[in-house]
Protein backbone atom coordinates (compact mmCIF):
# COMPACT_ATOMS: atom_id res chain seq x y z
CA UNK A 1 0.00 0.00 0.00
CA UNK A 2 1.08 3.61 -1.35
CA UNK A 3 0.59 6.78 0.72
CA UNK A 4 0.55 10.45 0.97
CA UNK A 5 0.89 11.90 4.67
CA UNK A 6 -1.87 14.42 5.39
CA UNK A 7 1.00 16.22 8.14
CA UNK A 8 3.98 18.19 7.40
CA UNK A 9 5.53 18.98 4.04
CA UNK A 10 5.99 16.71 1.14
CA UNK A 11 9.79 16.58 2.01
CA UNK A 12 10.97 17.14 5.31
CA UNK A 13 11.92 20.76 6.56
CA UNK A 14 10.68 22.12 3.41
CA UNK A 15 9.34 25.13 3.18
CA UNK A 16 5.75 25.13 2.14
CA UNK A 17 5.09 26.40 -1.67
CA UNK A 18 1.30 26.11 -3.14
CA UNK A 19 0.43 27.40 -6.73
CA UNK A 20 -2.65 28.44 -8.61
CA UNK A 21 -2.65 27.21 -11.75
CA UNK A 22 -5.77 28.13 -14.06
CA UNK A 23 -6.47 27.15 -17.73
CA UNK A 24 -7.05 30.57 -19.70
CA UNK A 25 -9.64 29.49 -21.57
CA UNK A 26 -12.12 31.89 -20.13
CA UNK A 27 -12.60 34.53 -17.18
CA UNK A 28 -11.49 34.20 -13.75
CA UNK A 29 -14.33 32.67 -12.42
CA UNK A 30 -15.75 32.60 -9.06
CA UNK A 31 -14.43 29.00 -8.06
CA UNK A 32 -10.73 29.79 -9.95
CA UNK A 33 -10.58 32.70 -7.34
CA UNK A 34 -11.45 30.97 -4.41
CA UNK A 35 -8.43 28.25 -4.95
CA UNK A 36 -6.11 30.73 -5.49
CA UNK A 37 -6.94 32.40 -2.81
CA UNK A 38 -7.32 29.55 -0.12
CA UNK A 39 -4.12 28.43 -2.06
CA UNK A 40 -2.36 31.69 -0.95
CA UNK A 41 -3.18 31.94 2.59
CA UNK A 42 -1.77 28.67 3.11
CA UNK A 43 1.16 29.69 1.65
CA UNK A 44 1.39 32.79 4.05
CA UNK A 45 -0.09 31.49 6.80
CA UNK A 46 3.29 29.19 6.92
CA UNK A 47 5.76 31.45 5.85
CA UNK A 48 5.98 29.98 2.11
CA UNK A 49 5.80 30.95 -1.74
CA UNK A 50 2.36 30.86 -3.29
CA UNK A 51 3.02 30.71 -7.36
CA UNK A 52 1.07 30.73 -10.39
CA UNK A 53 0.85 28.82 -13.44
CA UNK A 54 -1.22 29.29 -16.62
CA UNK A 55 -1.99 26.04 -18.02
CA UNK A 56 -2.17 27.03 -21.61
CA UNK A 57 -1.34 23.86 -23.68
CA UNK A 58 -5.05 23.72 -25.00
CA UNK A 59 -3.50 26.06 -27.73
CA UNK A 60 -6.78 26.16 -29.88
CA UNK A 61 -8.83 27.68 -26.82
CA UNK A 62 -6.56 29.78 -24.44
CA UNK A 63 -6.21 33.07 -25.52
CA UNK A 64 -4.28 36.26 -24.78
CA UNK A 65 -7.43 38.37 -23.16
CA UNK A 66 -8.38 35.33 -20.93
CA UNK A 67 -4.77 35.49 -19.38
CA UNK A 68 -4.95 39.18 -18.90
CA UNK A 69 -8.53 38.93 -17.26
CA UNK A 70 -7.13 36.32 -15.08
CA UNK A 71 -3.79 38.29 -13.44
CA UNK A 72 -6.44 41.37 -13.56
CA UNK A 73 -8.42 39.64 -10.92
CA UNK A 74 -5.82 38.09 -9.16
CA UNK A 75 -4.16 41.55 -9.17
CA UNK A 76 -7.54 43.12 -8.18
CA UNK A 77 -7.91 40.37 -5.33
CA UNK A 78 -4.86 41.01 -4.19
CA UNK A 79 -3.52 37.39 -4.73
CA UNK A 80 -0.14 37.82 -7.59
CA UNK A 81 2.18 35.06 -7.41
CA UNK A 82 5.55 35.54 -5.34
CA UNK A 83 7.27 35.14 -8.61
CA UNK A 84 6.88 35.03 -12.49
CA UNK A 85 4.04 32.70 -13.20
CA UNK A 86 4.95 29.61 -15.44
CA UNK A 87 3.87 29.35 -18.55
CA UNK A 88 3.17 25.57 -18.63
CA UNK A 89 3.41 25.41 -22.96
CA UNK A 90 6.39 26.76 -23.12
CA UNK A 91 7.89 23.80 -20.89
CA UNK A 92 7.00 21.06 -23.62
CA UNK A 93 10.22 20.20 -23.96
CA UNK A 94 10.89 19.55 -20.48
CA UNK A 95 7.84 17.23 -20.15
CA UNK A 96 8.69 15.37 -23.40
CA UNK A 97 12.22 14.67 -21.72
CA UNK A 98 10.43 13.36 -18.49
CA UNK A 99 8.24 10.88 -20.57
CA UNK A 100 11.93 9.61 -22.04
CA UNK A 101 13.19 9.19 -18.59
CA UNK A 102 9.67 6.77 -17.91
CA UNK A 103 10.46 5.13 -20.90
CA UNK A 104 13.83 4.12 -20.73
CA UNK A 105 13.37 2.89 -16.76
CA UNK A 106 10.56 0.92 -17.61
CA UNK A 107 7.98 3.01 -15.96
CA UNK A 108 6.35 3.72 -19.10
CA UNK A 109 6.42 2.10 -22.77
CA UNK A 110 4.73 2.68 -26.10
CA UNK A 111 1.39 1.67 -27.03
CA UNK A 112 0.58 0.92 -30.91
CA UNK A 113 -3.15 0.25 -30.31
CA UNK A 114 -5.10 2.37 -33.03
CA UNK A 115 -7.87 4.58 -32.01
CA UNK A 116 -9.84 2.05 -34.00
CA UNK A 117 -9.15 -1.06 -31.59
CA UNK A 118 -9.18 1.09 -28.31
CA UNK A 119 -13.34 2.11 -30.08
CA UNK A 120 -13.94 -1.70 -30.30
CA UNK A 121 -12.70 -2.61 -26.90
CA UNK A 122 -14.47 0.65 -25.16
CA UNK A 123 -17.90 -0.75 -27.22
CA UNK A 124 -17.02 -4.36 -25.76
CA UNK A 125 -16.77 -3.18 -21.97
CA UNK A 126 -20.50 -1.28 -22.31
CA UNK A 127 -22.05 -4.14 -24.19
CA UNK A 128 -21.02 -6.44 -21.02
CA UNK A 129 -21.56 -3.51 -18.51
CA UNK A 130 -18.03 -3.33 -17.29
CA UNK A 131 -15.75 -0.64 -16.62
CA UNK A 132 -13.35 0.00 -19.57
CA UNK A 133 -9.92 -0.35 -18.63
CA UNK A 134 -6.91 -0.23 -21.10
CA UNK A 135 -5.49 -3.01 -21.17
CA UNK A 136 -2.53 -2.87 -24.04
CA UNK A 137 -0.12 -5.70 -25.33
CA UNK A 138 2.17 -3.43 -25.46
CA UNK A 139 2.76 -2.99 -21.94
CA UNK A 140 5.36 -5.63 -21.58
CA UNK A 141 5.97 -6.60 -25.47
CA UNK A 142 9.63 -6.30 -27.07
CA UNK A 143 10.38 -2.50 -27.93
CA UNK A 144 12.06 -4.69 -30.90
CA UNK A 145 8.36 -6.28 -32.24
CA UNK A 146 7.13 -2.43 -32.36
CA UNK A 147 5.56 -2.11 -36.12
CA UNK A 148 7.49 -0.01 -38.48
CA UNK A 149 6.36 3.55 -39.73
CA UNK A 150 3.75 3.30 -36.86
CA UNK A 151 3.14 5.87 -34.61
CA UNK A 152 2.50 5.35 -31.05
CA UNK A 153 1.45 6.85 -27.59
CA UNK A 154 3.39 6.70 -24.39
CA UNK A 155 1.40 5.01 -21.63
CA UNK A 156 2.69 5.00 -17.77
CA UNK A 157 2.43 1.90 -16.65
CA UNK A 158 0.20 2.11 -13.69
CA UNK A 159 -0.02 -0.81 -10.56
CA UNK A 160 -1.77 -3.36 -10.89
CA UNK A 161 -1.89 -4.92 -7.06
CA UNK A 162 -2.52 -3.30 -3.93
CA UNK A 163 -4.03 -0.21 -2.96
CA UNK A 164 -3.14 3.46 -3.16
CA UNK A 165 -3.87 5.68 0.19
CA UNK A 166 -4.04 9.13 0.23
CA UNK A 167 -4.43 11.26 3.48
CA UNK A 168 -6.01 14.16 2.12
CA UNK A 169 -6.08 17.27 4.42
CA UNK A 170 -9.69 18.22 3.62
CA UNK A 171 -11.57 14.86 2.34
CA UNK A 172 -9.14 12.62 5.27
CA UNK A 173 -8.31 9.11 4.07
CA UNK A 174 -9.23 8.18 0.51
CA UNK A 175 -8.62 5.18 -0.69
CA UNK A 176 -8.12 3.22 -4.42
CA UNK A 177 -7.62 -0.01 -5.70
CA UNK A 178 -4.78 -0.26 -8.20
CA UNK A 179 -6.46 -2.78 -10.27
CA UNK A 180 -9.12 0.65 -11.06
CA UNK A 181 -6.09 2.53 -12.61
CA UNK A 182 -5.28 2.71 -15.84
CA UNK A 183 -2.14 3.09 -18.36
CA UNK A 184 -3.05 6.50 -19.47
CA UNK A 185 -1.45 8.26 -22.36
CA UNK A 186 1.54 10.95 -20.91
CA UNK A 187 2.68 11.55 -24.83
CA UNK A 188 0.62 11.76 -27.53
CA UNK A 189 1.59 10.62 -30.55
CA UNK A 190 2.58 13.70 -32.17
CA UNK A 191 5.10 13.95 -29.23
CA UNK A 192 3.33 16.57 -27.20
CA UNK A 193 2.36 15.76 -23.32
CA UNK A 194 -0.85 15.33 -21.99
CA UNK A 195 -2.13 17.19 -19.21
CA UNK A 196 -1.79 14.65 -16.83
CA UNK A 197 1.89 14.76 -17.64
CA UNK A 198 2.62 18.51 -17.62
CA UNK A 199 1.19 19.05 -14.05
CA UNK A 200 3.16 16.45 -12.29
CA UNK A 201 6.47 17.88 -13.89
CA UNK A 202 5.57 21.02 -13.48
CA UNK A 203 4.25 20.48 -10.05
CA UNK A 204 7.84 19.35 -9.04
CA UNK A 205 9.73 21.31 -11.22
CA UNK A 206 8.34 24.63 -9.30
CA UNK A 207 8.61 22.71 -6.13
CA UNK A 208 5.27 23.02 -4.93
CA UNK A 209 4.72 20.65 -1.51
CA UNK A 210 0.89 21.37 -1.15
CA UNK A 211 -1.00 21.19 -4.00
CA UNK A 212 -4.90 22.67 -2.91
CA UNK A 213 -7.21 22.28 -5.46
CA UNK A 214 -11.23 21.39 -6.28
CA UNK A 215 -12.26 18.12 -5.45
CA UNK A 216 -12.69 17.01 -8.69
CA UNK A 217 -9.58 16.66 -9.38
CA UNK A 218 -9.22 14.29 -6.61
CA UNK A 219 -9.22 11.22 -9.28
CA UNK A 220 -6.72 12.69 -11.28
CA UNK A 221 -4.62 13.12 -7.64
CA UNK A 222 -4.25 8.96 -7.73
CA UNK A 223 -3.23 8.77 -11.17
CA UNK A 224 -0.86 11.15 -10.95
CA UNK A 225 1.12 9.75 -8.13
CA UNK A 226 1.63 6.80 -10.39
CA UNK A 227 3.99 9.13 -12.54
CA UNK A 228 5.74 10.72 -9.36
CA UNK A 229 6.64 7.21 -8.00
CA UNK A 230 7.62 5.94 -11.52
CA UNK A 231 10.07 9.08 -11.40
CA UNK A 232 11.29 8.83 -7.86
CA UNK A 233 10.02 12.44 -6.83
CA UNK A 234 8.72 13.08 -3.71
CA UNK A 235 4.69 13.03 -3.31
CA UNK A 236 2.90 16.79 -2.05
CA UNK A 237 0.68 16.80 0.34
CA UNK A 238 -3.24 17.44 -0.98
CA UNK A 239 -5.96 19.07 0.06
CA UNK A 240 -9.45 18.67 -2.52
CA UNK A 241 -11.78 21.38 -1.66
CA UNK A 242 -15.48 20.68 -2.19
CA UNK A 243 -17.05 22.75 -5.45
CA UNK A 244 -19.07 25.60 -5.02
CA UNK A 245 -23.01 25.16 -5.32
CA UNK A 246 -25.74 27.71 -5.82
CA UNK A 247 -28.37 28.66 -3.49
CA UNK A 248 -30.29 25.61 -4.86
CA UNK A 249 -28.10 23.07 -3.94
CA UNK A 250 -27.21 23.00 -8.04
CA UNK A 251 -23.94 23.37 -9.49
CA UNK A 252 -22.80 26.73 -9.52
CA UNK A 253 -23.88 28.23 -13.05
CA UNK A 254 -24.36 32.10 -14.67
CA UNK A 255 -27.86 31.69 -13.00
CA UNK A 256 -26.54 31.47 -9.93
CA UNK A 257 -24.44 34.30 -10.29
CA UNK A 258 -21.44 32.46 -11.21
CA UNK A 259 -19.59 35.91 -13.26
CA UNK A 260 -16.25 36.42 -13.61
CA UNK A 261 -14.64 38.26 -11.35
CA UNK A 262 -14.09 41.30 -12.96
CA UNK A 263 -17.77 41.32 -13.58
CA UNK A 264 -18.19 41.31 -9.73
CA UNK A 265 -15.95 44.99 -9.67
CA UNK A 266 -17.24 46.02 -13.11
CA UNK A 267 -21.14 45.30 -13.21
CA UNK A 268 -21.89 44.65 -9.77
CA UNK A 269 -19.90 47.05 -8.04
CA UNK A 270 -18.44 44.77 -5.00
CA UNK A 271 -15.51 46.23 -3.71
CA UNK A 272 -12.40 43.64 -3.80
CA UNK A 273 -12.03 43.21 -0.10
CA UNK A 274 -15.47 42.40 0.43
CA UNK A 275 -14.95 39.47 -2.24
CA UNK A 276 -12.22 38.34 -0.55
CA UNK A 277 -13.62 38.09 2.68
CA UNK A 278 -16.97 36.26 0.91
CA UNK A 279 -14.93 33.75 -0.72
CA UNK A 280 -13.17 33.15 2.49
CA UNK A 281 -16.15 31.76 4.28
CA UNK A 282 -17.33 29.96 1.23
CA UNK A 283 -16.56 26.66 2.47
CA UNK A 284 -13.68 27.47 5.39
CA UNK A 285 -15.10 28.94 8.81
CA UNK A 286 -13.62 30.48 11.89
CA UNK A 287 -15.93 29.70 14.66
CA UNK A 288 -18.76 32.46 14.68
CA UNK A 289 -16.59 35.30 12.98
CA UNK A 290 -17.78 36.72 9.29
CA UNK A 291 -16.16 40.17 8.96
CA UNK A 292 -12.62 38.70 8.87
CA UNK A 293 -9.59 41.44 7.31
CA UNK A 294 -6.68 40.10 5.22
CA UNK A 295 -4.24 40.11 7.96
CA UNK A 296 -6.49 38.20 10.29
CA UNK A 297 -7.17 35.68 7.24
CA UNK A 298 -3.42 34.86 7.12
CA UNK A 299 -3.24 34.07 10.67
CA UNK A 300 -6.21 31.91 11.43
CA UNK A 301 -6.80 30.06 8.15
CA UNK A 302 -5.95 26.13 8.05
CA UNK A 303 -7.40 23.23 5.96
CA UNK A 304 -8.36 21.23 8.77
CA UNK A 305 -11.58 23.80 9.00
CA UNK A 306 -12.11 23.46 5.15
CA UNK A 307 -15.81 21.52 4.98
CA UNK A 308 -16.32 18.35 3.46
CA UNK A 309 -19.45 19.43 1.71
CA UNK A 310 -19.87 21.90 -1.17
CA UNK A 311 -20.63 25.62 0.02
CA UNK A 312 -23.61 27.67 -1.23
CA UNK A 313 -23.19 30.77 -3.24
CA UNK A 314 -25.47 33.61 -2.25
CA UNK A 315 -25.40 36.56 -4.18
CA UNK A 316 -27.69 38.85 -1.88
CA UNK A 317 -24.97 37.73 1.53
CA UNK A 318 -22.00 38.73 -0.67
CA UNK A 319 -24.00 42.09 -1.36
CA UNK A 320 -25.10 42.89 2.23
CA UNK A 321 -20.93 42.04 3.35
CA UNK A 322 -20.15 44.60 0.25
CA UNK A 323 -22.44 47.24 2.09
CA UNK A 324 -20.11 46.57 5.13
CA UNK A 325 -16.84 46.88 3.86
CA UNK A 326 -18.72 50.30 2.22
CA UNK A 327 -18.62 51.89 5.25
CA UNK A 328 -15.51 51.11 6.21
CA UNK A 329 -13.96 52.35 2.86
CA UNK A 330 -11.94 55.21 2.78
CA UNK A 331 -14.14 58.51 1.37
CA UNK A 332 -11.72 59.82 -1.03
CA UNK A 333 -11.60 56.01 -2.72
CA UNK A 334 -15.20 55.53 -2.69
CA UNK A 335 -15.74 58.75 -4.54
CA UNK A 336 -13.06 57.99 -7.01
CA UNK A 337 -15.22 54.70 -7.57
CA UNK A 338 -18.22 55.85 -7.71
CA UNK A 339 -17.45 58.78 -9.90
CA UNK A 340 -15.95 56.46 -12.73
CA UNK A 341 -19.94 54.96 -12.95
CA UNK A 342 -21.48 58.05 -12.79
CA UNK A 343 -21.87 60.77 -16.52
CA UNK A 344 -19.07 63.18 -16.61
CA UNK A 345 -16.67 64.33 -14.62
CA UNK A 346 -18.20 64.69 -11.08
CA UNK A 347 -16.40 66.83 -8.02
CA UNK A 348 -14.47 64.39 -6.86
CA UNK A 349 -14.15 66.28 -3.35
CA UNK A 350 -17.79 67.14 -3.13
CA UNK A 351 -18.24 63.23 -3.31
CA UNK A 352 -15.81 62.55 -0.80
CA UNK A 353 -17.43 65.16 1.49
CA UNK A 354 -21.04 63.23 0.76
CA UNK A 355 -20.02 59.69 1.01
CA UNK A 356 -20.30 59.69 4.97
CA UNK A 357 -24.06 59.84 4.41
CA UNK A 358 -24.33 58.53 1.30
CA UNK A 359 -22.75 54.96 1.62
CA UNK A 360 -24.66 54.53 5.03
CA UNK A 361 -27.06 52.16 3.20
CA UNK A 362 -25.14 51.06 0.18
CA UNK A 363 -24.67 47.73 -0.72
CA UNK A 364 -22.93 48.53 -4.02
CA UNK A 365 -21.18 50.82 -5.82
CA UNK A 366 -24.06 51.65 -7.74
CA UNK A 367 -26.36 52.26 -5.03
CA UNK A 368 -23.45 54.71 -3.77
CA UNK A 369 -23.45 56.49 -7.64
CA UNK A 370 -27.10 56.50 -8.02
CA UNK A 371 -27.77 58.24 -4.47
CA UNK A 372 -25.24 60.67 -5.56
CA UNK A 373 -26.54 61.84 -8.84
CA UNK A 374 -28.70 64.51 -6.85
CA UNK A 375 -25.46 66.22 -6.34
CA UNK A 376 -24.88 67.26 -9.95
CA UNK A 377 -28.23 67.03 -11.43
CA UNK A 378 -29.24 70.94 -13.21
CA UNK A 379 -32.35 72.18 -13.32
CA UNK A 380 -35.10 71.62 -13.73
CA UNK A 381 -34.76 68.57 -12.13
CA UNK A 382 -36.12 65.62 -13.39
CA UNK A 383 -38.95 64.61 -10.35
CA UNK A 384 -39.79 60.56 -10.25
CA UNK A 385 -43.64 60.12 -10.16
CA UNK A 386 -43.26 59.49 -6.35
CA UNK A 387 -42.03 62.52 -5.80
CA UNK A 388 -44.59 64.67 -8.10
CA UNK A 389 -47.17 63.20 -6.07
CA UNK A 390 -46.00 64.77 -2.71
CA UNK A 391 -46.04 68.50 -4.45
CA UNK A 392 -49.25 69.21 -4.22
CA UNK A 393 -50.68 72.87 -4.24
CA UNK A 394 -50.11 72.99 0.16
CA UNK A 395 -46.36 71.35 -0.35
CA UNK A 396 -45.45 74.20 -3.09
CA UNK A 397 -47.13 76.85 -0.98
CA UNK A 398 -45.00 75.02 2.18
CA UNK A 399 -41.85 75.21 0.29
CA UNK A 400 -42.28 78.92 -0.32
CA UNK A 401 -42.60 79.36 3.05
CA UNK A 402 -39.53 77.22 3.45
CA UNK A 403 -37.55 79.49 1.08
CA UNK A 404 -38.33 82.64 2.50
CA UNK A 405 -37.43 81.70 5.81
CA UNK A 406 -33.86 79.95 4.45
CA UNK A 407 -32.99 83.03 2.57
CA UNK A 408 -32.47 84.84 5.34
CA UNK A 409 -30.17 81.97 7.16
CA UNK A 410 -26.91 83.20 6.69
CA UNK A 411 -24.92 80.54 8.65
CA UNK A 412 -25.30 77.71 6.31
CA UNK A 413 -24.64 74.75 8.19
CA UNK A 414 -26.28 71.51 9.57
CA UNK A 415 -27.47 73.14 13.21
CA UNK A 416 -28.69 76.26 12.25
CA UNK A 417 -30.56 74.95 9.10
CA UNK A 418 -31.92 71.86 11.36
CA UNK A 419 -32.81 73.97 14.25
CA UNK A 420 -34.86 76.88 11.60
CA UNK A 421 -36.68 74.69 9.83
CA UNK A 422 -37.68 72.63 13.31
CA UNK A 423 -38.73 76.09 14.69
CA UNK A 424 -40.83 77.04 11.57
CA UNK A 425 -42.70 73.55 11.97
CA UNK A 426 -43.64 74.01 15.51
CA UNK A 427 -44.99 77.44 14.58
CA UNK A 428 -47.01 76.14 11.68
CA UNK A 429 -48.40 73.23 14.25
CA UNK A 430 -47.10 70.46 11.99
CA UNK A 431 -44.57 67.84 12.52
CA UNK A 432 -41.25 68.11 10.91
CA UNK A 433 -41.67 65.17 8.23
CA UNK A 434 -44.76 67.61 6.60
CA UNK A 435 -41.74 70.17 5.61
CA UNK A 436 -39.33 67.39 5.06
CA UNK A 437 -41.27 65.62 2.71
CA UNK A 438 -42.02 68.18 -0.22
CA UNK A 439 -38.28 69.95 0.45
CA UNK A 440 -36.62 66.57 -0.13
CA UNK A 441 -38.70 65.59 -3.50
CA UNK A 442 -37.81 69.22 -4.23
CA UNK A 443 -34.06 69.64 -3.63
CA UNK A 444 -33.35 65.62 -4.90
CA UNK A 445 -36.03 64.69 -7.34
CA UNK A 446 -36.97 61.31 -5.69
CA UNK A 447 -38.54 60.68 -1.97
CA UNK A 448 -35.45 59.00 -0.62
CA UNK A 449 -32.33 61.07 -0.02
CA UNK A 450 -29.46 61.10 2.81
CA UNK A 451 -31.42 63.41 5.98
CA UNK A 452 -32.83 66.50 4.50
CA UNK A 453 -30.40 68.92 6.28
CA UNK A 454 -27.14 66.97 4.84
CA UNK A 455 -28.87 67.20 1.54
CA UNK A 456 -29.07 71.15 2.12
CA UNK A 457 -25.70 71.58 3.62
CA UNK A 458 -24.15 69.43 0.37
CA UNK A 459 -25.70 71.25 -2.08
CA UNK A 460 -24.80 74.59 -0.36
CA UNK A 461 -26.57 77.75 -0.21
CA UNK A 462 -27.53 78.77 -3.63
CA UNK A 463 -27.98 75.80 -5.03
CA UNK A 464 -30.87 74.44 -2.52
CA UNK A 465 -32.32 77.96 -2.65
CA UNK A 466 -32.60 77.55 -6.44
CA UNK A 467 -34.01 74.58 -6.62
CA UNK A 468 -36.44 75.42 -3.70
CA UNK A 469 -38.15 77.90 -5.63
CA UNK A 470 -37.95 76.31 -8.71
CA UNK A 471 -40.89 73.75 -7.20
CA UNK A 472 -42.09 76.24 -4.92
CA UNK A 473 -43.09 78.63 -7.92
CA UNK A 474 -43.46 76.38 -10.94
CA UNK A 475 -46.00 72.88 -11.95
CA UNK A 476 -44.28 70.00 -11.63
CA UNK A 477 -41.95 68.88 -14.05
CA UNK A 478 -42.37 65.80 -16.21
CA UNK A 479 -40.69 62.70 -15.53
CA UNK A 480 -38.70 61.59 -18.06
Amino acid sequence: MTSVSATGTAAAGAPVVTRFAPSPTGYLHIGGARTALFNWLFARHHGGKYLLRIEDTDRARSTEPAIAAIFDGLSWLGLEGDEEPVFQFARSDRHAEVAQALLDSGKAYRCYLSNEELAARRQKAQEERRPFRIDSEWRDADPADAPAGTASVVRIKAPREGETVIEDLVQGRVTVRNEELDDFVILRSDGTPTYMLAVVVDDHDMGVTHVIRGDDHLNNAFRQLTILDGMGWDRPVYGHVPLIHGADGAKLSKRHGALGVDSYRDELGILPEALFNYLLRLGWGHGDDEIIAREQAVEWFDMAHVGKSPSRFDLAKLQNLNGHYLREADDARLAALAAARMPGEPDLALLARAMPVIKVRARDLDEIADGAAFLFATRPLDLTEKAQGLLTEEARQRLAGIHDRLSGESDWTLETLEASLKAMAEELGLGLGKLAQPLRAALTGQTTSPGIFDVLVLLGRDESLARIAAQAGAPAQSQV
